[in-house]
């Protein structure tokens, strides 16, 4: 949901050309397999599509590869920086990019009803304007 959310918004801002961005789990579950139905149903409803994003996992490249690895909780930031090495600083969790959620985890909705996954989309919805913020500023530097 979150790199759905964050493509269409660097879109828009003419920012897409300029950045790579991309999602991964920290586990290997589901690799391949493409969004849950719910949150594909959510996120249409919002205007955004991500029929086409596929699952996989997070690899030791990814911490060369991008500036931002962010982290939907405490237990899977732990992980990441464990992964990350010498690149923790580029780690951090997404909803600090937040003014509305700052310091809170993004819940995981996979269990839950169809307002959780609702709430997911707001809340990357909400990370995902200020981290383009952030990285609008870092291309005119």
């Amino acid at each position: 949901m979150a790199e759905g959310v964050f493509t269409q918004k660097a879109d828009q801002l003419g920012l897409a050309e300029y950045i790579l961005i991309d999602s991964a789990g920290t586990h290997d579950y589901h690799i391949g397999a493409m969004p849950d139905r719910r949150a594909r149903q959510t996120m249409a409803d919002a205007g955004y599509d991500i029929s086409g994003l596929r699952a996989r996992q997070v690899c030791s490249d990814d911490f060369e590869k991008f500036d931002h690895i962010l982290a939907m909780d405490e237990n899977n930031l732990a992980h990441l920086k464990r992964m990350a090495g010498i690149n923790q600083h580029k780690v951090q969790l997404c909803l600090n990019f937040s003014s509305r959620f700052v310091g809170q985890a993004v819940p995981d909705p996979y269990y839950g009803e169809q307002d959780g996954f609702e709430l997911v989309r707001a809340m990357v919805d909400a990370a995902a304007d200020g981290l383009l913020i952030v990285v609008g500023d870092d291309l005119k530097a």
